[in-house]
């Protein structure tokens, strides 16, 4: 009887010990991610009223932002553990993509988006 007694007792530890290791992990991959950065034209010229489009991995729904004066956007409540797919348009003319990853742990991530113009 007491060896079952402490191999609960033990048990119970364990599990304790495993919850109190994991759960901050846990915790933090679940805190939503934002995403800033800038449009900006050929000579790094700040784009005013490109288009900026973002795209949910998992769900293929696209968000979008017009850029600022100063060119910058902003996306805000991003799930940590979706990948998106990132770009800007403006008068025609597309940038790259970017993606911004769900094992990039960053909670704020960067991206200028680059689109030639004459």
């Amino acid at each position: 009887m007491r060896k079952s007694v402490i191999r609960s007792a033990f048990v119970s530890l364990a599990a304790l010990l495993i919850v109190a290791v994991f759960a901050p992990a846990f915790a933090q991959s679940s805190a939503p991610k934002s995403l800033q950065g800038k449009v900006l034209g050929s000579g790094d010229v700040p784009l005013s009223g490109a288009i900026v489009y973002l795209q949910d991995s998992k769900t293929n729904t696209i968000r979008s932002f017009i850029s600022t004066s100063d060119g910058s956007y902003r996306f805000g409540q991003l799930a940590s553990d979706t990948d998106y797919q990132v770009w800007a348009q403006y008068k025609g003319v597309k940038s790259a993509t970017r993606t911004i990853s769900s094992y990039d742990s960053r909670k704020q991530v960067t991206i200028d988006l680059h689109i030639k113009t004459k």
